[in-house]
């Protein structure tokens, strides 16, 4: 069971760093934050994914992307676009990999940026360094030998939660507003990936914090977040813009 214990306190840890700091922080702006906790949920997004960082500058110009291009054939990771999520998965990686290097958007104040540490966690020394954590963990927990084929999960935990997201919020599940693309909320509670399954959503009001719409659905990131804004550790952005103009949806509850 020890096993089981630390792929869940990764699974849950990397994914709400993705979703909150990568997600709804340096994709689409929702909340402020100075820069002493900027570096803190930074550091925290890095520990929390090890080997599979994603770097949040790249991860925001993909995913604005992916919103820009909504299921069409310039999405990034569209499930319309590739025969399979292994597929939608390499494409993803192709085109993030592009961006990663392109020196134009290397230059630009827009997205959070910590040279030092991505530069490091885009290195092969960083994949060897976390390989060499996860194992030695597995060993000091005396973990039975038969547990060691979970430890591919903990190598790429951040890509499989994007793909999880992308392919089935897209694929399957209901929807509260008809909207230009495909996307679905896949899940009328959705613990397992705190509210990043509730596309149909968070399509339709791309900036807002709350990816719930209905009274059944829960959102986990928002939860933590609203402790955050009590705190005053984040605050909230003025505006509300949405991707979709909303003439070109309308609700169907």
């Amino acid at each position: 069971m020890v096993a089981i214990n630390l792929l869940i306190l990764h699974w849950f840890s990397s994914l709400f760093c993705q979703s909150f700091f990568l997600h709804r922080y340096a994709s689409h702006n929702m909340f402020h934050m100075n820069r002493f906790w900027e570096k803190v949920f930074y550091l925290l997004t890095y520990l929390s994914q090890g080997a599979s960082f994603l770097n949040p500058r790249t991860y925001a110009i993909l995913h604005n992307r992916h919103h820009q291009f909504s299921d069409g054939p310039n999405d990034p990771h569209s499930p319309y676009q590739s025969k399979n999520i292994v597929k939608m998965m390499l494409r993803t990686y192709s085109e993030y990999m592009e961006i990663l290097n392109d020196e134009e958007s290397k230059k630009s104040h827009q997205y959070p940026k910590w040279q030092r540490l991505d530069d490091f966690a885009e290195s092969y020394w960083n994949i060897l360094l976390w390989i060499i954590i996860y194992y030695s963990i597995y060993v000091y927990f005396e973990i039975p030998t038969i547990y060691y084929i979970l430890l591919p999960l903990h190598f790429i935990i951040g890509p499989i939660q994007g793909a999880i997201v992308n392919w089935f919020g897209h694929k399957i599940g209901y929807v509260n507003f008809k909207l230009p693309d495909q996307s679905k909320n896949s899940l009328p509670i959705d613990f397992l990936l705190m509210g990043e399954l509730y596309q149909n959503n968070h399509h339709k009001h791309a900036k807002r914090l709350n990816f719930s719409h209905r009274f059944f659905e829960i959102d986990l990131t928002y939860i933590l977040a609203t402790i955050l804004l009590q705190l005053g550790i984040i605050k909230l952005q003025r505006n509300s813009n949405e991707v979709f103009h909303p003439s070109h949806s309308h609700s169907i509850q």
